[in-house]
């Protein structure tokens, strides 16, 4: 993974939602987790919340964010598993304007690595909506360690190369211009 430290460095604008039915911001400690490393890469924390299990306050959070020009980037964490009160894949894949299977695959060979097998019970995913990029992370902090320090730090970072998400940011929305929509 190179560094070009000839570029300067750009922070960009992250929102956390931690999705679960039991936890508060005091005892969240996944969302903790990616703030904590948000902050310390330079970024900026644009916002952060908790919201229930359920599929239409999940998606209307994160439509909400993804249309605020103050918000570059929005992580969940939660609800990615297979009981039934996990449905943050549900609320947000039928609404990405482009899936990012790429993350999915590389979240999986990261967690391989450190749990084995038992990454198979995620279902951690990521896309684009408004223009935003959205990561669906599971909700256990190790899982979110491992997706910010293996993935994320690196494709929020302007100065990684050869390529990074930051760079191609400003030309997210070009669907939208080439069919007359802006």
């Amino acid at each position: 993974m190179a560094d070009n430290s000839s570029r300067a460095f750009v922070p960009v604008k992250i929102a956390v939602l931690t999705v679960s039915d039991t936890r508060t911001l005091d005892e969240d400690k996944s969302g903790r987790t990616l703030v904590e490393r948000i902050v310390a890469a330079g970024h900026i924390l644009a916002d952060r919340d908790i919201v229930t299990d359920d599929v239409e306050k999940i998606r209307e959070r994160v439509l909400s964010w993804s249309k605020d020009e103050q918000i570059d980037v929005i992580i969940t964490t939660g609800g990615t598993g297979f009981t039934g009160r996990d449905v943050t894949p549900e609320a947000l894949e039928p609404i990405f304007e482009k899936r990012m299977d790429g993350f999915s695959t590389i979240f999986h060979k990261v967690s391989y690595d450190k749990i084995g097998t038992s990454t198979i019970q995620s279902r951690a995913t990521g896309g684009v909506l408004n223009a935003t990029f959205v990561f669906v992370l599971p909700g256990s902090p190790g899982a979110c360690k491992d997706a910010w320090d293996n993935i994320l730090q690196y494709q929020l970072d302007y100065r990684h190369m050869p390529c990074n998400f930051v760079e191609i940011m400003p030309r997210l929305d070009e669907h939208l211009k080439r069919g007359g929509k802006s």
